[in-house]
């Protein structure tokens, strides 16, 4: 009968080695299975342009479902952004984007309308006098753009929900989404109606305790701070409600959709 050999207990440099190695092949695996992937993602189909566009088809789907469990797990009325004093506020407000709002294009502030558009096909035509009229919300949050930059920001005007309430449109937010464009319709949003009804989004008519200049969208802006400033609609001309998304400028891109905070 032979006598079983008794393993030696590994040295510290042993299992130093070994466990390298372990660590070492799971990184290679890992990241071999990463580039694969990203080699299947960049080689997948690209979206059918619609009311969104531009980006591959795994990915769409997978911003698409975030969207849905964003919604119905972790987003609430509730959950409000941090606010700062006015203090703090940027004095030079920056701003990036100038579609539907171009120096070059005819504009007639005095003229300007907000449009409404119901489900039923009733518009109502409301001017900035009628939105001052109503009690006025200010908030100092901090703006932030999907091109990484964030700068705190004072804004002032009603906030969305009680301009809901005045003009007793609350049967239209029974609908999933809210629709805005520019008065000349080539900049637009789409925004789930949660989103658009949160405490802190305001139709802002005031930046820095002054009125909007031009190129913050003057007379009348969304200010939405539960999501990134590409939502954030400069000029608003038109409202509208829906059960389907709304054409969306930067969804055609390849954006989120959704693009929440």
């Amino acid at each position: 009968m032979t006598k079983k050999k008794i393993k030696k207990p590994l040295t510290i440099d042993q299992k130093i080695t070994r466990r390298n190695f372990i660590s070492f092949g799971v990184f290679g695996a890992a990241a071999i299975g990463g580039v694969f992937g990203w080699k299947w993602l960049y080689h997948s189909a690209i979206e059918t342009k619609g009311i969104t566009g531009g980006a591959h088809k795994p990915l769409r789907r997978a911003l698409n479902k975030t969207e849905i469990i964003f919604r119905r797990l972790f987003y609430s009325e509730n959950h409000l952004v941090k606010t700062y004093p006015k203090s703090m506020a940027a004095k030079d407000v920056r701003y990036n984007s100038d579609i539907g709002i171009e120096n070059n294009k005819p504009f007639d502030i005095a003229t300007w309308k907000l449009q409404v558009k119901k489900q039923n096909g009733e518009v109502l035509n409301i001017t900035l006098q009628d939105l001052k009229a109503l009690p006025k919300t200010e908030i100092v949050f901090d703006f932030k753009c999907v091109e990484g930059w964030d700068q705190i920001s004072y804004w002032g005007g009603v906030r969305f929900i009680d301009f809901i309430t005045h003009y007793n449109l609350h049967d239209q937010t029974q609908l999933q989404y809210v629709g805005m464009e520019t008065p000349d319709k080539t900049y637009y949003v789409g925004i789930d109606t949660p989103s658009a009804i949160h405490p802190q989004t305001i139709l802002a008519y005031e930046v820095n305790a002054k009125p909007l200049p031009l190129d913050h969208g003057a007379p009348l802006r969304l200010i939405i701070p539960v999501k990134y400033g590409i939502k954030n609609l400069k000029r608003i001309g038109i409202i509208s409600f829906s059960n389907t998304r709304p054409r969306d400028y930067w969804a055609e891109l390849g954006y989120d959709y959704y693009s929440g905070l």
